[in-house]
């Protein structure tokens, strides 16, 4: 038995093949960047980001109005970074789960999952309307405990749903119908939200969006970064590298990014998550695990995995680190890291055993925008001619659409419903700055490590934190 143990592959070996370059962008379907601005121009609305945010902000600004002016500008090309690399869930969530939401906004939650719920739906629809190939799929979400003291967690959240009006979403599987869905060793219960999440190929789905907004006749350059914003006669002007774009309004879709207003600084930390996608499942290894409702897969520890089926019987595992770099700097040597593709690859086998032999095709990483309540914040600048959504904190696939109608609201002036919710008129708490920030997020990543090994309990820090408001997470 100790030789048999000995000669037994290491999951390490899984990664040896690896491509290091994230599984969505390697595509010979991508299509081919747009040529940057040179020069000046002028438009009614410039959007600045190509990922999810501004898309979504510059295909409803031409659907609220097709006579405006509308011009995206994107430093790289389009869904390049956090839109094109994520896991693929869209959900309908807006406030990162209904723990969050209720724990911030408990008068306003119901309202908040209604809109939610008809945001996916107006996704589905946008999807289906422009002919957008990106293996949509409601399948819903399974939040699995791996723990004892997690049951009663989910089933927690069972009640508060019901509570809310949404029982009827929300299914709680035990021990035997969890596995009978999904078969893990390591599965001891789940809650099953069947309509509130979609699985979809996130680098298709930008894409798509680029297209219908062609399509609408909203104006692009990509390699075309903005380096300044300042007032001009009554609007924006937003200085690029060759040239500059003259705005009555500006929407900032920068998320991680830095943002060209400094006010935003404060609240968003860039965070590096990362991925490793499995070899397409014979139809013997498929069979092992079941699964063959689809449905996205995360754990419900604090540091926690999510994973999912591609349309090609792939499994993608991510998450469980979260690693930010001293500064908060965004850089492109930060999004690979070894250390975590080796610790997610272990996390693999130990959750399917029965996959071993099984290899990973492609190994990534990069960097997504938190806050400190996990969820997007929203304001305006400059007498109210930019307008800014970031802080999605992982869950941007659906709620940036959520985002921009509020930018858009914003930008106009009008009182919607969504512009009087509390969670848009408020803000989350600041982080600290440098050298208090790396010490503050040290402390809770060793803090959250510690509650994830002793039965969920909170020590005296993390449970500061929850009475101040601050979190941190992925």
């Amino acid at each position: 038995m100790a030789r048999a143990a000995m000669n037994a592959p290491s999951p390490v070996h899984a990664l040896a093949d690896a491509t290091p370059a994230p599984f969505w962008l390697d595509d010979p379907d991508r299509p081919a960047a747009l040529p940057a601005l040179t020069g000046d121009t002028h438009c009614d609305l410039l959007v600045v980001g190509g990922g999810y945010s501004g898309l979504w902000t510059a295909l409803l600004a031409k659907e609220r109005d097709p006579h405006r002016d509308v011009l995206l500008i994107e430093g790289a090309e389009t869904g390049w970074a956090a839109s094109g690399r994520n896991g693929g869930f869209c959900a309908a969530s807006l406030t990162h789960g209904l723990g969050n939401g209720l724990a911030r906004w408990p008068g306003e939650l119901a309202r908040l999952e209604e809109l939610g719920l008809r945001n996916l739906d107006a996704i589905e629809d946008t999807v289906t309307r422009h002919g957008i190939d990106c293996a949509f799929e409601r399948t819903g979400e399974i939040d699995i405990a791996t723990r004892p003291h997690q049951i009663a967690e989910l089933q927690e959240t069972a009640e508060d749903a019901a509570r809310l009006g949404h029982g009827d979403r929300y299914t709680f599987l035990d021990r035997d119908a969890l596995r009978a869905e999904v078969d893990s060793p390591t599965f001891h219960a789940g809650l099953w939200d069947r309509d509130g999440v979609a699985m979809l190929n996130p680098a298709r789905l930008a894409w798509g969006l680029k297209r219908a907004c062609r399509d609408l006749g909203v104006r692009f350059h990509e390699h075309t970064r903005a380096t300044d914003l300042a007032p001009y006669r009554g609007g924006m002007a937003v200085r690029t590298p060759y040239g500059r774009v003259f705005a009555r309004q500006v929407a900032l879709g920068t998320n991680a990014f830095p943002s060209l207003l400094r006010r935003v600084h404060p609240y968003v930390v860039p965070v590096y998550d990362h991925a490793l996608m499995t070899e397409p499942l014979s139809e013997e290894q498929r069979a092992a695990i079941g699964w063959r409702g689809r449905q996205g897969l995360s754990d419900s520890n604090n540091h926690f995995h999510y994973f999912r089926l591609t349309a090609d019987h792939r499994i993608l595992w991510g998450g469980y680190d979260i690693v930010y770099r001293y500064g908060g700097g965004v850089r492109a040597e930060y999004d690979h890291h070894p250390a975590t593709y080796a610790k997610l690859a272990q996390h693999f086998f130990r959750c399917f055993p029965q996959l071993e032999g099984l290899r990973f095709s492609h190994a990534w990483g990069g960097a997504i925008d938190t806050c400190s309540r996990f969820s997007a914040f929203f304001g305006t600048a400059h007498k109210g001619r930019v307008a800014y959504a970031a802080g999605y904190t992982g869950l941007g696939v659906g709620a940036t659409r959520f985002g921009a109608e509020v930018m858009l609201d914003l930008l106009s002036g009008e009182r919607t419903e969504r512009t009087e919710l509390e969670m848009v008129r408020s803000k989350p708490l600041p982080f600290p700055p440098e050298p208090l920030r790396w010490a503050g997020i040290g402390i809770t990543q060793w803090s959250m490590t510690r509650a994830d090994a002793r039965e969920g309990h909170r020590n005296l820090w993390l449970r500061a934190m929850d009475k101040a408001g601050l979190g941190f997470d992925s």
